[in-house]
């Protein structure tokens, strides 16, 4: 095995998507969700602050609870499918080894490879772990992209309570209305921001993308809201 240059070094942010995502997922849908049930019961005539609070509160633990179950399952659905794949792959290397070792080899010629190197890197490979090679080249299966449902599920939970928590803090901190805007607004911005620090940088597209919808759904609750 040939030594790697210290001097080179690569930081990569693909390890950490899953979890980005599920952090990203679940902070926006907090924040755009709360702070519009509360924009729609602020801009109602029928409560008052105190319903307003509760209300919140109330969407705050709930959403948090439901974004964690949802994640939950759904990466679970995507853990019982890598499972079934896996168990595919298992049998077919017990039964089909040669057919499975032409598989691989073909793998590697369509990326290039000269048929006799893919066949030898073929060989080499799966006498080191034939599972492993068939998982990560046919599959595109690994531990970097598992799917992993209870860090996901915890990851949104929380996630979303932190979101949601934002306009709600802000707006019974500095009343209603306009101060719930500008806090669901602003911490749109700082969490698309946080997004292109932890995808390894910021991107005007994220912030405006986050921005333009939040706002959407903010206008349109605040119209429902002061039609009742």
């Amino acid at each position: 095995m040939h030594p790697v240059d210290p001097r080179h070094s690569e930081h990569h942010y693909s390890h950490r998507a899953g979890t980005l995502r599920a952090a990203v997922l679940g902070a926006n849908d907090g924040l755009v969700s709360t702070a519009s049930l509360l924009m729609g019961l602020s801009a109602s005539s029928a409560v008052g602050p105190d319903t307003i609070f509760v209300a919140g509160t109330a969407a705050v633990v709930a959403g948090a609870m439901s974004m964690a179950a949802g994640e939950y399952v759904s990466v679970s659905s995507q853990s019982d499918v890598e499972r079934v794949d896996v168990a595919i792959e298992v049998a077919a290397l017990a039964e089909h080894p040669e057919a499975e070792l032409d598989e691989l080899t073909s793998i590697y010629e369509h990326r290039g490879v000269e048929p006799a190197l893919a066949r030898q890197v073929a060989e080499q490979l799966m006498a080191h772990d034939a599972l492993d090679a068939h998982l990560r080249d046919e599959l595109g299966l690994s531990d970097t992209t598992a799917a992993r449902p209870l860090q996901a599920a915890v990851t949104s939970g929380v996630a979303f309570a932190c979101g949601a928590a934002l306009p709600l803090l802000v707006a019974v901190w500095a009343g209603f209305p306009w101060a719930i805007a500008a806090s669901a607004v602003g911490g749109m911005v700082l969490l698309a921001v946080l997004s292109g620090w932890a995808g390894g940088h910021v991107r005007l597209r994220s912030v405006l993308r986050l921005v333009a919808w939040g706002v959407a759904a903010m206008v349109v609750t605040w119209l429902v809201g002061a039609t009742v």
